[in-house]
């Protein structure tokens, strides 16, 4: 009997994953399918029954956070980032976070190493996670927002505080460090169809050695394209999207997959991402 899976949100009818998750199945010679759930915000809870009766299924926006409430486990990493994107069931529902890995895997895949001085734009869910991992990890981590999202920034700093006990800076993006090995964009800025715009200036991007864009689509951003015209080191969300696919199939069937494999499929996904693009 074919295993059942698939990812939930709204929207989801643009996401790639089914193709990524299928080519994994392939790979590992699963008998699976994935399907894509494009769930009304106020339907959530009468659809649980039926998720629940899947194999496992993957969750982004909005449901990150409000999936939580329906699950009856959540490993340590969900747990401390209150946030989950795949979600397993065997007798009962739980929820991990395979969004930290993913990332770190992008990074390292791209020979990009996170150990010293690492800027952050953004505090949310990505942020979020960014933040706590590379504080985790001994990085000099500075958040970088908008006046408006100050207050956000500090209950983020507090969170990584009281759970890790390492500090985490705070600058407003109009004075962001000089001095970045690592920047990382964790907003919407430059995301389809707003393609034109980026979220630092030409000066700031010459200051970074290195930059990791979340964002996916287009595959090059405006500021991957500035950031490689300068020289520095690049990797982009599509990476990281196919990494956490790989580990949330490990926890669904204990899949390993080779680093030949993984990487012929980052650059497949991102031949789809240019033919829908």
């Amino acid at each position: 009997m074919k295993k059942k899976f698939g990812l939930i949100g709204n929207p989801v009818l643009h996401s790639i994953s089914p193709f990524i998750h299928k080519r994994l199945f392939e790979i590992s010679k699963v008998s699976a399918d994935y399907e894509l759930f494009d769930v009304a915000t106020d339907k959530l809870e009468s659809n649980m029954s039926f998720f629940n009766s899947l194999d496992g299924y993957n969750v982004t926006l909005p449901y990150k956070q409000k999936i939580i409430h329906f699950l009856d486990n959540l490993c340590d990493k969900a747990n401390m980032y209150k946030c989950v994107n795949t979600v397993k069931n065997n007798c009962c529902s739980c929820g991990y976070n395979t969004d930290a890995d993913g990332f770190l895997s992008a990074l390292a895949f791209e020979k990009i190493n996170p150990d010293k001085n690492v800027t952050i734009f953004g505090c949310g869910g990505a942020a979020r996670i960014f933040c706590f991992e590379l504080a985790r990890r001994g990085c000099n981590v500075t958040i970088v927002v908008r006046e408006k999202s100050l207050f956000k920034a500090k209950m983020l700093a507090n969170d990584i505080k009281k759970i890790t006990n390492k500090t985490i800076n705070i600058n407003f993006i109009k004075n962001i460090p000089k001095d970045i090995d690592v920047f990382i964009n964790a907003t919407p800025i430059g995301m389809f169809p707003n393609i034109d715009d980026c979220p630092i200036s030409d000066s700031d991007i010459k200051n970074c050695r290195a930059i990791f864009d979340a964002i996916y689509n287009p595959i090059e951003t405006k500021l991957i394209k500035k950031a490689r015209s300068n020289g520095s080191k690049v990797a982009s969300g599509i990476s990281m999207l196919v990494f956490q696919a790989v580990f949330a199939q490990n926890i669904w069937n204990k899949s390993v997959f080779s680093d030949d494999d993984v990487f012929q499929l980052i650059l497949d996904s991102k031949k789809i991402l240019k033919k829908l693009g």
